[in-house]
């Protein structure tokens, strides 16, 4: 009977993981065709937007499509990120507690709003200071600019996409102080560390000059004291509820 039981509950959980999965997949779908159809808009805002005048050109039959194919597939995941977290939010909501459920619903727009942000920032402030530097040493030393657009975009999302995981420390603190592996005083025990942890983070991703260096130190730092204060505030919660 207990072994009817268990594997009516493999079921059960099983059949609603298709649920949570089907409803990704077609918001996913739904997205990416929204991408598809503003791709070529927001390619366009995306040059105009530029720091540096650059003129895209293609070395293959493919370039164009891949690069539309990329654009619209960001476009899917950006919309699809909020819905990915909450079906698995709502897939483990069973085995948590109410106090638990409401307080990690609070993860899902907080994730969703910081990758936002650091996808702004990145994109809006460094990759701007990024390109304006690599196209001023290409311009030093009489080379010709000529740039395909695969490589463009590809140097692109690989300055913006890490920034943008970074964003995610306060979530990712808040989620380990949960566990009971991080509390705010092995943070601030760590402080020394991070911070050059996060210096070194911020070095290579900017030219080598003090201004674009303290222009992505400093929101790391904030980032990280940020983080600290959730994880604080993650306790003391914590304490208020069991007592």
């Amino acid at each position: 009977m207990e072994h009817i039981e268990e594997e009516l509950t493999l079921v059960e959980h099983l059949s609603e993981l298709r649920k949570r999965l089907i409803i990704v997949i077609s918001a996913f779908v739904v997205a990416l065709t929204i991408g598809f159809l503003i791709s070529q808009k927001l390619l366009n805002y995306i040059k105009k937007a530029a720091s540096v005048s650059i003129d895209w050109n293609v070395f293959g039959f493919t370039d164009g499509f891949l690069i539309y194919f990329k654009c619209a597939f960001i476009v899917a995941l950006l919309f699809t990120l909020p819905i990915f977290l909450y079906q698995t939010w709502a897939f483990v909501k069973p085995g948590l507690t109410e106090d638990e459920s409401k307080g990690t619903l609070l993860y899902v727009p907080l994730s969703f709003f910081l990758f936002i942000i650091g996808v702004a920032f990145s994109y809006f402030v460094v990759f701007p200071l990024v390109l304006d530097f690599m196209s001023t040493i290409n311009q030093n030393i009489g080379a010709m600019e000529t740039y395909g657009i695969a490589q463009y975009f590809t140097f692109m999302f690989n300055v913006v996409f890490p920034i943008s995981i970074i964003f995610e420390m306060p979530v990712v603190v808040l989620f380990l102080t949960k566990l009971g592996i991080l509390d705010p005083d092995k943070l601030r025990k760590m402080r020394k560390l991070a911070y050059f942890v996060l210096v070194v983070i911020g070095v290579s991703m900017t030219p080598p000059d003090v201004v674009s260096d303290l222009l992505i130190i400093i929101p790391l730092f904030l980032l990280f004291e940020i983080s600290i204060l959730c994880s604080k505030w993650s306790i003391k919660k914590t304490k208020k509820t069991e007592g």
